[in-house]
């Protein structure tokens, strides 16, 4: 079980997805730049089954900011993207209305 402290550790942060490619090694892996405010940072998503590049440019999301990098299929992921999912697919986390970039998530 986590306690808040666990959660506490976790720097949630607003984002806006910038630019999205194509990842050259994996089928279902989009390669994001994610915009927060102070600084940028490339994050590998499996979310290409679920969104074209179009639809994602421009959108507000959720990041973890504060992972390891962890390379993934050759990629180096700086962050991660939050998702949900269920029997019908999967959905990226937006904000209700934009907030500024790099604003915390509580």
């Amino acid at each position: 079980m986590a306690t808040i402290e666990d959660f506490r550790k976790l720097e949630l942060k607003i984002a806006q997805i910038k630019e999205v490619n194509e990842h050259p090694n994996a089928e279902k892996l989009l390669v994001l730049t994610v915009d927060l405010g102070d600084k940028t940072k490339q994050v590998v998503a499996g979310i290409k089954n679920f969104y074209t590049k179009e639809t994602l440019l421009g959108k507000y999301v959720v990041v973890v900011d504060n992972l390891d990098p962890a390379v993934l299929r050759g990629v180096e992921s700086q962050g991660m993207v939050l998702a949900g999912s269920d029997e019908s697919g999967l959905t990226i986390i937006i904000p209700e209305r934009p907030l500024k970039l790099g604003s915390v998530v509580k």
